[in-house]
């Protein structure tokens, strides 16, 4: 067993995934709420990313969510890769806005005493 470091390029953020679990069961680890997960099979196409750097063993995905261009160009379904070396990613459609989501700090209250 083997440990992969995938680091998300939009955010800065890296994870570690080990090489029996698929890039996005590692990214739920990171215990963030909303990063969505749809199917789990390739079906939804919830879960693309684009892999810039790095290797991975990938399994079939649906033509109707990764075209052959886009596949070749490194953009996968990341419940459908396994990392076989650290990675960098970039989220692409969906996910984006949950995974790239900027929280705000809550505003400072000030309190008068009187």
């Amino acid at each position: 067993m083997a440990a992969y470091t995938i680091t998300i390029e939009d955010t800065g953020e890296s994870y570690r995934c080990v090489d029996y679990r698929s890039v996005l069961e590692g990214m739920e680890a990171l215990g963030r709420r909303g990063i969505p997960v749809g199917c789990r099979q390739g079906g939804c196409g919830v879960c693309k990313v684009q892999v810039t750097s790095g290797s991975y063993s990938k399994r079939v995905m649906s033509r109707a969510h990764v075209s052959a261009e886009e596949e070749a160009a490194g953009c996968v379904l990341a419940c459908r890769i396994k990392p076989t070396s650290d990675l960098r990613i970039r989220v692409l459609g969906q996910m984006k806005k949950n995974v790239c989501r900027v929280v705000e700090p809550a505003p400072v209250q000030h309190v008068h005493s009187t």
